[in-house]
């Protein structure tokens, strides 16, 4: 007499290594197991890492070169991305499992920040690019008119190189956290991309529009 399969058995399962390695390609199968085993062992990390991806992307975004050293801004993207970034993903989380019900899904804040913490895989990734670029070019990376055309050729080659791989892997990023999202609350793709836009605007809208009352007050 055949046994039933239990959902357990159904279920693909990957070892730490893997993890790392098939999410780039079989991202639903790893998200169905990571969400399947509550699997928490590299969420901490993997944002705190993510938070430190974040607080350079900033300072690049704010100019900081242009007001800080380039040892203090080093300094302020790993200790206030890496402390704090994370924080902000699991706020994104809990706005992602509220909004989420609006179309259908069911699932928690916890499992959300199990798919924004794996789905960050590849800009993390992206980090081995960024160290030689400070290297080239140090502080002038951070500054609004920062000259990044001073090194050698083969530099510049391997600078705007770098550039387009981290670009590649921040859309593979975006990629696996539509794609963990629509697995782990069960709703489809468009729906999953819904639902990552729906915190934006939810916390957007209301602030532009009471900066257009008192704009006209």
């Amino acid at each position: 007499m055949n046994t039933p399969s239990t959902p357990d058995q159904n279920l693909e399962h990957f070892t730490d290594r893997e993890l790392f390695t098939k999410i780039w390609i079989h991202p639903r199968k790893v998200f169905r197991f990571i969400e399947a085993k509550k699997y928490d062992k590299f969420v901490y990390i993997l944002l705190v890492l993510a938070g430190i991806v974040r607080g350079f992307d900033r300072a690049i975004d704010k100019n900081l070169g242009d007001k800080f050293s380039l040892i203090a801004i080093l300094g302020l993207g790993i200790i206030v991305g890496g402390l704090f970034g994370w924080i902000s993903y699991y706020i994104y989380a809990a706005l992602l499992s509220w909004t989420g019900k609006w179309i259908g899904g069911r699932t928690d804040t916890r499992a959300l920040l199990r798919v924004l913490a794996y789905g960050s895989i590849p800009s993390i990734i992206a980090l081995i690019f960024f160290i030689p670029q400070i290297g080239i070019y140090g502080i002038e990376l951070f500054r609004e008119n920062g000259d990044l055309i001073e090194g050698t050729l083969i530099e510049n080659m391997a600078f705007w190189g770098a550039v387009f791989l981290e670009m590649i892997l921040a859309i593979w990023t975006l990629v696996l956290i539509i794609i963990g999202t629509a697995e782990v609350q069960n709703i489809s793709i468009a729906n999953a991309i819904l639902n990552l836009l729906l915190p934006i605007i939810v916390i957007v809208l209301p602030i532009l529009i009471i900066a257009g009352i008192f704009s006209v007050l």
